[in-house]
């Protein structure tokens, strides 16, 4: 593997820009490599066997089903990881498009031994990643003409929680809070050791006043007493739509609501229409679908 240095700056530049810290990236994709290569002096015993050292080749990125790209930045920068500045790449879709089956999503360019050695690696972070944003896409279409958005959640892979927002991001969704520290969400097991959802919520804010809070509540009641003490943002968990189009008549903009807990594709429109603001997905990352793309030599 090679160094970050390698890497092109307009490539870690791009990264940065889109919320991705390229010194965590390459600790991953190294990370991902030595899965494959445990160790200075593995090889990639079948490229090695079969092509020759100084065999170049060229090799397509390609659609096999229609959806929403996301991560052939990161699928980029695994192929530099291997070969360093020893690759072109040529991207002619950007992350967040849609794109059709068939579409050539990227080429590389360089030693043939170093594109199939890569080249799991590269479309397991790219597959991935597009699955996320393509399920994304689906919800943001189920909600369009409605002022709802779709929300992220924690339940993400172990490691992987940045790129995987990242991708909702390219699918058209809205990131929730990235962990513990930077939004108060005040759940059910919260509520139970504070002894009601109005102590816990004044809890948190006497403890932390510039933190955004969020409670969860189950009924309209718990509603009504955390409008009277102030909160302005609500979790509704698991209501029917009919007591979430009341939670919203009731709160009447005094709080942004969001709706959480068994919603599938096809409630999405139905849960929109009550009116709530945002719609939390926790499928939308923990047990997406891979996006089909696959990588074949010239």
């Amino acid at each position: 593997m090679t160094g970050l240095a390698d890497a092109p700056p307009a490539l870690l530049s791009e990264l940065h820009a889109a919320g991705l810290e390229p010194e965590a990236l390459w600790r991953q994709i190294a990370g991902a490599l030595e899965e494959d290569l445990p160790g200075p002096d593995a090889v990639d015993v079948t490229s090695a066997s079969t092509i020759p050292e100084d065999a170049r080749a060229s090799a397509d990125f390609g659609a096999r089903e229609a959806g929403v790209v996301a991560g052939l930045g990161v699928a980029a920068l695994v192929f530099h990881a291997v070969m360093g500045d020893d690759v072109e790449i040529v991207r002619p879709v950007a992350d967040g498009e849609h794109v059709e089956a068939g579409d050539v999503v990227m080429t590389v360019s360089g030693p043939t031994r170093g594109l199939l050695t890569a080249e799991r690696t590269a479309l397991n972070f790219a597959c991935h990643l597009s699955g996320v944003a393509t399920a994304t896409a689906a919800w943001v279409a189920a909600l369009e003409g409605t002022s709802a958005r779709v929300l992220d959640t924690r339940k993400t892979l172990p490691g992987l929680r940045a790129l995987q927002k990242y991708a909702v991001r390219c699918g058209g969704g809205v990131n929730h809070r990235f962990g513990l520290a930077d939004m108060a969400l005040v759940k059910d097991n919260h509520v139970i050791a504070a002894g009601g959802a109005v102590p816990a919520f004044e809890a948190v804010r006497a403890r932390y006043p510039e933190i955004s809070v969020e409670v969860e509540v189950t009924d309209l009641d718990q509603l009504r007493e955390l409008l009277d003490a102030g909160c302005e943002r609500i979790l509704l968990d698991n209501m029917d739509d009919a007591t979430m189009a009341e939670a919203v008549r009731l709160t009447a903009g005094r709080a942004t609501l969001e709706a959480s807990g068994g919603l599938t594709l096809e409630r999405a429109r139905a849960v929109a229409e009550t009116g709530v603001d945002f719609i939390s997905v926790g499928a939308l990352t923990h047990s997406v679908k891979v996006f089909d793309l696959g990588m074949d030599l010239r």
